[in-house]
C-alpha cells in the first residue's frame, strides 16, 4: 500500500511499525523485500527521487541480459515490496530520534527510535534502515553513528549493515557500498536478513520449495520456506508470465530525467 503525505489512509500519526526502511532506492526495497515477507511490519519512507531514475537503460543488473529501463525496475521493486507485506510512505524523512526509556514515545512493544518526516509524521519503530544515497541530515543527532566524510558522505558501518547504535542500520551507497544497483540490491537484501537474525527469531529460510523436499524425507519445513505442489508452481508461474507481460509491453510511461543541474525550467 502506497500511503501519501497527511491522507485519511493513515489517520495516526503515531504510528508503531517493527522497521521504517528510509530511502526508495534499489537498497531500501530489497532490504523491505526481506523483513516483510518475513512478518515484520515494514514501512518505507522515501519522497519518489531514486537516482537511479536518470539512469537512461540500466545493462549491468542480473537477469536481463539486454538491460532494463531503469524506472521500469524501480517499479517492479516497489510493487514486490507491496506484495510482499511492506507499505509505503511518500515523504522525506527528517530526524530518526533514539526513544529513550521512559519518553512518552516509548510504548510497550520496544520501539526504540521515532522517525519524523517533512509531512509531519512521527513512526515508531523497533529497527531503522538507512537506505539513503548519500543524504544523512536525519541522522546527525544521534549519537554513536558514525558519519563519513570521503568527498562524499558514507555512514560507519560493518559488512552486515549494522551501525553504532543498536536496530539502526546503513544499506547500499550510505554503507559505502560500490555505486552499482545489482551491489546495492544485494547488500539491502543482506541487511534485511541481519535484522531478521538479531531480532532473535528462528531461522529463517525464504525459500519456497517443491513439494516433498523436506517433508517426505521427515524433515520440518524451516521457518519462512513452503512447499507447494506443482498444481500451484504451474499457478504462480503463470500469474508471474501474465504479470511480466503487462509490466513490459509498453514503454515506460515517465519521462527520462537527468541531473538537476541541466534540467530546464
Amino acid at each position: 500500500m502506497t500511503v501519501e503525505t497527511g491522507s485519511a489512509a493513515d489517520p495516526d500519526p503515531a504510528t508503531d511499525r517493527d522497521v521504517v526502511v528510509v530511502g526508495g532506492g534499489v537498497a531500501g526495497l530489497s532490504a523491505a523485500v526481506f523483513t516483510a515477507r518475513r512478518g515484520l511490519d515494514t514501512l518505507v519512507v522515501d519522497p519518489g527521487g531514486s537516482i537511479l531514475r536518470r539512469n537512461a537503460h540500466l545493462e549491468n543488473f542480473p537477469g536481463f541480459p539486454l538491460g532494463v529501463n531503469a524506472r521500469r525496475l524501480l517499479d517492479l521493486l516497489g510493487e514486490q515490496a507491496e506484495t510482499a507485506g511492506a507499505d509505503r510512505l511518500t515523504a522525506r524523512a527528517t530526524r530518526v530520534a533514539v526513544v529513550e526509556p521512559g519518553d512518552a514515545d516509548a510504548p510497550a512493544d520496544g520501539a526504540r527510535f521515532v522517525v519524523e518526516s517533512d509531512g509531519d509524521d512521527r513512526i515508531r519503530t523497533r529497527y531503522v534502515v538507512a537506505a539513503t544515497k548519500n543524504a544523512v541530515g536525519y541522522l546527525e543527532r544521534i549519537d554513536g553513528v558514525g558519519i563519513l566524510d570521503r568527498g562524499k558522505t558514507y555512514v560507519d558501518t560493518d559488512e552486515r549493515g549494522r551501525t553504532g547504535v543498536d536496530g539502526l542500520y546503513a544499506a547500499g551507497r550510505l554503507a559505502e557500498k560500490p555505486h552499482q544497483a545489482a551491489v546495492c540490491a544485494g547488500h539491502g537484501a543482506e541487511v534485511g536478513v541481519t535484522i531478521l537474525e538479531d531480532d532473535d527469531a528462528p531461522f529463517y529460510h525464504d525459500w519456497v520449495a517443491p513439494d516433498g523436499y523436506f517433508s517426505d524425507r521427515d524433515r520440518p519445513i524451516p521457518p519462512g520456506c513452503e512447499e507447494i505442489d506443482e498444481a500451484e508452481r504451474r499457478e504462480r508461474e503463470a500469474a508471474s508470465l501474465d504479470a511480466m507481460r503487462g509490466r513490459f509491453a509498453e514503454p515506460h510511461p515517465d519521462d527520462q530525467e537527468t541531473h538537476p543541474s541541466l534540467r530546464e525550467d
